[in-house]
């Protein structure tokens, strides 16, 4: 018995190994982390080289449409109401005073959220919309709660 789970195990592996069809969409799953990874990297080096002084805010130019709307929301409550409705800091940077030169990792989750962990202690987590050409944020996590920007927006900017 010992020896069929042992055959059976080794005809399984040797299967998914010699499977194309897996074999791609390993393969093609390994790529799509590779571009979002280098999304966010190069949102970074943007935010860095131009030390945030983007118009509009790099964020929004690496944004999808949805998250485009939501930031919409942001200013339209400004001009509304002449306050802000946003979050209180650089949500790139963790920071309401971000240093453009510290550390950064980037990294994929488990949850395929692209993870910055900067050398201040902070993690940020992206969400990345993709098609076979490019990758847009489609949100930013907030906290461990898994608040995201976008939900922010919505709940609060109407």
């Amino acid at each position: 018995m010992q020896t069929y789970h042992s055959l059976l195990l080794l005809l399984t592996i040797g299967l998914f190994a010699t499977n194309p069809v897996a074999a791609n969409a390993t393969e093609s799953s390994r790529a799509l982390d590779v571009m979002k990874v280098a999304t966010v990297t190069k949102m970074y080096q943007q935010d860095v080289d131009n030390e945030g002084m983007d118009n509009p805010v790099v964020l929004e130019q690496y944004a999808n449409q949805d998250l485009k709307s939501a930031m919409q929301l942001e200013r339209s409550y400004f001009d509304k109401n002449q306050m802000s409705c946003n979050v209180d800091y650089d949500v790139l940077w963790d920071s309401q005073d971000p240093d453009y030169t510290q550390d950064k990792k980037f990294s994929m989750t488990d949850k395929g959220l692209v993870q910055v962990s900067l050398a201040q202690g902070s993690d940020i987590y992206y969400e990345l919309s993709c098609d076979e050409a490019e990758c847009q944020v489609a949100d930013v996590i907030l906290d461990e709660s898994g608040k995201s920007l976008r939900q922010h927006f919505l709940e609060n900017c109407r």
